[in-house]
């Protein structure tokens, strides 16, 4: 079975934003696809030692990742980085504007179909 786990903001998220993100992976999971979603896999009451570990490890685990980039997550760089080290494949979900191209989000474009 396929893994994938969900790159995006978690602390800050809105309502709006995670019924977003669970219904992206309603789609995912209808189709056989195993997911790690943080908000809902991840212990968020855990030190956020033990989090960043935890979604690291499912990160190794994962086929691929899937994300839906906010720049002002935190947790979200910290992802990439280890989904990147691990040399994952990437689907860009949703992405930020850019007018430089040495930034975050070019380097997702850049980063997608890559591995």
């Amino acid at each position: 079975m396929k893994k994938v786990f969900i790159i995006c903001g978690v602390r800050n998220a809105s309502e709006a934003y995670r019924i977003k993100l669970e219904n992206y992976v309603l789609d995912l999971e209808k189709n056989g696809i195993n997911v790690h979603l943080p908000h809902r896999d991840t212990d968020q009451n855990a030190r956020v030692i033990d989090i960043n570990q935890a979604n690291a490890n499912a990160i190794r685990q994962a086929d691929e990742v899937h994300i839906f980039y906010t720049g002002s997550s935190q947790g979200t760089h910290f992802d990439m980085g280890v989904a990147f080290a691990n040399e994952k494949k990437l689907v860009v979900v949703e992405n930020e504007p850019y007018s430089h191209p040495r930034c975050y989000p070019k380097m997702l474009e850049d980063w997608a179909g890559r591995f």
